[in-house]
């Protein structure tokens, strides 16, 4: 992989624009201490010692493509609540694009509290409707996405779908479908439901365990072959570019018309996996609509996923550590 000017690159990086459509979620972490059971029932009493709220589901990809330097609007449809209100501010503080978050008094807003006792979750409160979007929501995001096609220009369009009924079939289709003819790129970070609704789609990002469930596969020994067949099944429910598969401590798996490979992980110091997905869809849809260069997209995103498994939390990736491991590792 030697050759990449990396400064240039990234300074490239930064110039793309990005759309993020799908599930946004709000995160509430309420921390506390516990000194007694309840005497109400046999459960523990935490006592609050702090509330902390932060943007969860697609927004942390978004946060992700802000932390490159990129520039980013957040395409989604939130309730007409407080929660919604909250979360658009803290979207708005971090510098994502808020033109395009249509709130609706027929959704309420994802809200997933965690309550955290001597750094161990003791409970997650879910806050949510997971029923496909109305009809007339469902047409107010596509007018919001068309508009905001007509007025960003974006270079890629990234969906990210958690099962919350934001990306319905017919949004996903009239996506695609727009972004082909204004030649966007589009890269998928898909769930379960609506597994082979991305046709056409130019990145497929889903994980091992998500491909396996996707096509009813039972395969225990992971290699290239076995992956490139996997590619191959893809490709003919989905007609997309590439295929590009994450293996967790394996590394990622490549697959297009011309190439494809694994590239392993590179040893780190694992704390905590969460939000690692958002990261690796993140940074390969900003490096592919730079560059087109799938190997490339792998190894940088590849890379990107570790260095956030560092942290404790979903975090957003740093862009000063990527470039200079991009340097150390790729060079």
């Amino acid at each position: 992989m030697s050759g990449v000017n990396f400064d240039e690159l990234f300074q490239q990086l930064s110039q793309i624009k990005v759309g993020v459509i799908g599930d946004v979620m709000l995160d509430t972490y309420m921390w506390g201490h516990v000194e007694r059971i309840s005497p109400e029932a046999p459960v523990p009493i935490v006592t609050l010692d702090q509330k902390e709220y932060r943007i969860g589901g697609a927004a942390n990809v978004a946060l992700n493509i802000v932390s490159l330097g990129a520039s980013v609007s957040m395409l989604s449809v939130v309730g007409d609540d407080e929660e919604g209100k909250l979360l658009g501010k803290l979207l708005q503080e971090k510098n994502i694009r808020t033109d395009f978050l249509l709130s609706s008094s027929k959704r309420i807003t994802t809200n997933k509290t965690r309550i955290i006792s001597r750094n161990q979750q003791m409970m997650r409160l879910d806050n949510e409707i997971t029923h496909d979007l109305w009809y007339e929501d469902e047409n107010r995001l596509i007018l919001a996405l068309q508009t905001f096609i007509a007025q960003e220009k974006p270079d890629v369009l990234i969906f990210e779908d958690y099962n919350k009924g934001v990306l319905t079939e017919l949004i996903i289709q009239k996506a695609i479908d727009l972004c082909r003819h204004h030649g966007i790129v589009t890269t998928v970070d898909p769930k379960r439901k609506n597994f082979f609704s991305y046709k056409g789609v130019d990145v497929f990002k889903p994980n091992l365990k998500e491909v396996k469930e996707g096509l009813n596969l039972l395969i225990e020994d992971v290699n290239e072959e076995t992956l490139k067949a996997i590619h191959t099944k893809l490709a003919e429910k989905l007609q997309h570019h590439t295929s590009f598969i994450t293996l967790s401590e394996k590394g990622v798996f490549y697959n297009n018309e011309t190439i494809a490979g694994i590239i392993p992980t590179h040893i780190r110091n694992i704390a905590d996996v969460s939000g690692a997905g958002d990261t690796v869809i993140a940074v390969a849809s900003l490096v592919f609509a730079a560059t087109k260069n799938v190997h490339l997209m792998a190894e940088m995103a590849n890379i990107a996923g570790g260095l956030v498994c560092e942290e404790v939390g979903t975090a957003a990736i740093n862009k000063e550590r990527l470039l200079q491991e991009c340097k150390l590792l790729l060079n």
